[in-house]
């Protein structure tokens, strides 16, 4: 997207420049660290809830000891008070508490989703072959996952300090009955986890497949309208069909994963509590305990398996945090598309000047630029073309030769620098969801007089006139609501509109008919007088208003001229008339 804005932070100083964590532990852990002022009341009071949990029976029990089986009114009435006391200090300890984590839950997604957003937005790009698609998955599902971790940590702690205050208890009870608590949940935990291994791997199998077949999707839905027109709706419809089905597979298997995780828990804790509860039914017909107390290990027994079953499911669940955390962290740390150049050139006008420029398929490519001049270059390669503007935006490194912005080279070409001299727009240039004001101008910083000027030279002023919205027109993301024609008018009236001394088109009037193409190729050639424009292109229009054309065949130059003098050529002529 071009803008004329220029104060922008030096590369390394922002705060998405600060290196990443370089592993999915690492980032989990900064998660915990960044909300540690919201998770330690929130873990302290759910931990609260647990232990109040925890009483419930045993104050039950005391009840039935102290006021039921024999005491007071008064008896009955403060144990009964202690009960109210404590279902309130519950509610509330687990309200506040969950308040707490949740805040840190969403703040810290909020977060992740901001730094996987500020790589991909950072002026010097990031370096991925992931689908649109797929790092969306990535800055919404993934970030949402990471966080969830919170919740897990504060869930196992309280857990565990249920299962410990109850093992507590229990043994001030009867000692045997406390050691099969405290060696049987542990041995219960230890049997689960013989599944989490499974669940995690099919969960990150999952994520991967579904983020792929989101990507699929979007890559489909952007280019519906050229499938449509070459026919290619089945071939896509089937790469989407196939991604799905992946998708719903592994989804399917993850769920059947979570059922043998809750099925084996299930039975393993019942059985143990069932050992528990028919000790504790023993040493009560033989006197030993109380009826208080086996009502309050009944229910104990009764209570523990939501523990059990939570602190069985913690390692799955934090196994399907830290692959999303993986994800993300692989996503981070790709590399930036531009070098972190450091200077600008020391003229306000600069040359862009390629000298035997070896790299791919370019073979040594020759081409220089000055003030004032509109150069067309005509390639017959798309390979080539793609790779010259994959150099001038600074994508790729020369193998060998140089390519420099007056005094500079490109690759020590800052981003400020670039911004207020040079803007190379290719031919895939995107319109995003909003009007046709935001797509000419996404900074907002021009009025309607401003923008005047380049919606004529690009002749996108006829889409402002088609619309009684004029500028103001909403355009649906994609510019799915423009034809392919209009979408290009504007994307070439943004990049006219920035002014940049030294502008870089690549096939600006491919989708648009003869007469239009006539009247950018003028529009152009009189808006751009005083500027630098290299326009790379077959367009018999735009070469003929050319000051220069140069022909560039199996990736070398080999002629040079104005569009009249190569015409006589048949090779030049058999490749531009059309």
């Amino acid at each position: 997207m071009a803008s004329t804005r220029t104060q922008v932070e030096a590369p390394g100083t922002g705060p998405d420049d600060r290196t990443p964590p370089d592993g999915a532990g690492a980032l989990l852990r900064r998660s915990v660290r960044r909300q540690a002022r919201r998770l330690v009341p929130g873990y302290s009071l759910l931990v609260v809830w647990q232990l109040c949990e925890t009483l419930v029976p045993v104050v039950i029990g005391l009840v039935v000891d102290q006021a039921v089986d024999g005491g007071t009114l008064g008896d009955l009435a403060w144990t009964l008070g202690v009960l109210v006391a404590l279902f309130l200090v519950l509610s509330n300890g687990y309200r506040y508490g969950a308040r707490f984590i949740v805040r840190g839950i969403q703040t810290e997604a909020h977060l992740l989703r901001g730094e996987v957003s500020a790589h991909v937005l950072h002026p010097r790009g990031a370096r991925t072959d992931r689908l649109a698609g797929e790092t969306l998955s990535i800055a919404t599902s993934d970030a949402e996952l990471v966080p969830s971790v919170l919740h897990q940590l504060g869930y196992a702690l309280a857990s565990l300090v249920a299962v410990v205050a109850t093992a507590v208890y229990v043994l001030s009870v009867d000692v045997v009955l406390g050691l099969v608590i405290l060696l049987g949940v542990p041995g219960v935990l230890l049997v689960i986890q013989a599944l989490a291994p499974l669940v995690a791997r099919r969960t990150r199998r999952q994520q991967e497949s579904t983020a792929s077949a989101s990507g699929v999707a979007a890559d489909v839905l952007t280019g519906l309208r050229p499938l449509k027109g070459i026919g290619g709706e089945d071939v896509a419809l089937g790469r989407y069909r196939s991604a799905s089905r992946q998708a719903s597979s592994d989804t399917i298997a993850v769920a059947r994963s979570w059922g043998y995780l809750a099925g084996l828990t299930t039975a393993l804790s019942g059985i143990l509590l069932a050992v528990v509860a028919v000790v504790a039914g023993e040493r009560a017909l033989d006197g030993t305990i109380g009826l208080g107390q086996l009502i309050a290990l009944v229910g104990l027994t009764q209570f523990l398996a939501e523990p059990i079953r939570g602190l069985g499911d913690v390692s799955a669940q934090f196994a399907a945090s830290r692959a999303s955390a993986g994800r993300i962290v692989e996503f981070l740390n790709t590399p930036r598309v531009l070098a972190p150049g450091g200077r600008g050139p020391s003229e306000d006008r600069p040359g862009l000047v390629l000298e035997s420029a070896v790299v791919g398929p370019l073979r040594g490519v020759d081409l220089r630029t000055s003030a004032d001049e509109l150069v067309a270059v005509s390639i017959d390669d798309p390979a080539v073309s793609d790779t010259l503007m994959a150099v001038l935006t600074g994508e790729v490194t020369l193998t060998s030769g140089r390519a420099r912005l007056g005094d500079v080279d490109l690759h020590e070409l800052s981003v400020e620098g670039r911004r207020l001299h040079l803007l190379v727009a290719s031919h895939h240039s995107g319109v995003f969801e909003g009007t046709l004001r935001s797509t000419v101008d996404p900074g907002g910083e021009r009025t309607d007089a401003d923008l005047a000027p380049a919606l004529a030279a690009s002749a996108a002023d006829d889409v402002v006139r088609l619309h009684p919205d004029g500028l103001d027109r909403a355009v649906r993301a994609a510019g799915s609501s423009l034809s392919g024609g209009q979408r290009q008018r504007l994307t070439l009236a943004r990049a006219l509109a920035t002014d940049r001394p030294v502008l870089v088109l690549q096939d600006p009037t491919s989708a648009v008919d003869a007469v239009t193409e006539q009247n950018i190729a003028r529009g152009v050639r009189r808006l751009r007088r005083g500027r630098t424009t290299l326009v790379i292109t077959s367009s018999p229009a735009l070469l003929q208003h050319a000051d220069r054309v140069v022909v560039v065949r199996d990736g070398r130059v080999v002629a040079e001229g104005t569009h009249a003098d190569l015409v006589r050529d048949p090779t030049y002529r058999a490749a531009v008339d059309r």
